[in-house]
């Protein structure tokens, strides 16, 4: 009787702006002709990170290959969305060798890897490794962590203060249940920073995981694929914030869509989302935009005030040039007055 081997899995988590898209696609085009599939999940309604990765024309990964999953959080959706979505790559004709998991940036992975214990997918697939992507710039600006001394007065002018930083939680249950940390945006740290930051993480996890730095995603296919972890066999060694909870929400984030008209240039637009993430409590912003005169799409994604932009591919034919921005960020954004400040339609 012949055994079939597992596919492996590689889930690539990480916090809003780690720059999770950029890492996949660059597997992608590097995967040198190995059959990838790629299930990319995202916090809210618009695909932005699936139609990035649409964009990328590669012949080892075709569209049938690339899985949104736009319902919810995929930590909170396992049963609904994400089984029947990586049953169906597994159906294909040509199923996939190797199966990228993108997480959102809010989302916990270890329910995920808890998830390929189920019994109508155990025996077909494995977690090969959780990769964790961190935005290493905004932790050495200490984006994830309470000032200690600011939070120590506050507990004295208020003892009944039940204190929790839900970005800290979620970044650090991402980097618990790693097998591989990315140190990204290594270019936009000083060498004392990239110490000082890889040195906290490695403080933050129990266990050795290795760290390994890089700019812009770009690291050999050969050093994410491959890990054999069998994760979901190793579930005591990934401690969680929320082990002990019936249920996990992400009530303290709000997230909306804005449309935008089209541009005679991008640098007005892009002033006007920068003093708007200055102004308020935006941790990420992701679209597309139409500029006129341009045949090919903007992009723009940002963290917190710093964005990047750049023409991804040409309008299709058939599709709407709407252009939208994805907003995320703490509970009780002021949709209105961030729109306003941005300028939509």
């Amino acid at each position: 009787m012949t055994v079939l081997a597992k596919v492996p899995c590689s889930i690539v988590t990480g916090f809003l702006g780690a720059g999770k898209t950029t890492l996949v696609r660059n597997i992608l085009q590097n995967g040198a002709g190995r059959r990838l599939a790629v299930i990319v999940n995202e916090f809210g309604d618009v695909g932005i990170d699936g139609e990035i990765l649409k964009g990328c024309g590669i012949e080892s990964c075709n569209e049938e290959s690339i899985v949104e999953l736009s319902n919810g959080c995929i930590c909170c959706t396992v049963a609904d969305d994400f089984v029947p979505a990586l049953e169906g790559l597994l159906a294909l004709d040509n199923p996939p060798e190797h199966i990228l998991i993108e997480t959102s940036g809010l989302a916990l992975p270890k329910p995920l890897v808890q998830a390929f214990n189920w019994p109508a997918i155990a025996s077909r697939v494995t977690v090969d490794g959780v990769i964790a992507v961190v935005d290493g710039a905004a932790v050495a600006a200490g984006r994830f962590a309470d000032d200690p001394e600011a939070l120590a007065a506050q507990r004295a002018e208020d003892t009944s203060l039940d204190h929790d930083n839900p970005l800290e939680e979620v970044f650090e249950d991402q980097l618990l249940c790693a097998d591989l940390i990315v140190l990204n945006k290594a270019d936009l740290m000083t060498a004392d920073e990239r110490e000082k930051v890889a040195a906290e993480i490695k403080a933050a996890v129990p266990r050795a995981v290795k760290v390994v730095e890089t700019t812009g995603g770009q690291l050999d296919p050969k050093v994410l694929l491959g890990l054999g972890a069998a994760a979901e066999t190793d579930l005591a060694a990934r401690p969680s914030h929320h082990d002990n909870e019936a249920e996990h929400d992400h009530d303290d984030f709000d997230t909306f869509i804005l449309d935008i008209p089209s541009l005679d240039a991008p640098e007005g637009l892009l002033e006007r989302i920068r003093a708007a993430a200055d102004a308020h409590d935006i941790l990420r912003i992701k679209g597309f935009a139409e500029v006129n005169g341009k045949p090919m799409r903007l992009l723009i994604q940002g963290v917190g005030s710093r964005l990047q932009h750049q023409f991804d591919r040409a309008w299709r034919p058939e599709e709407s040039r709407q252009g939208r921005l994805v907003v995320i960020g703490q509970k009780g954004l002021d949709r209105d007055a961030i729109a306003q400040a941005i300028g939509t339609v």
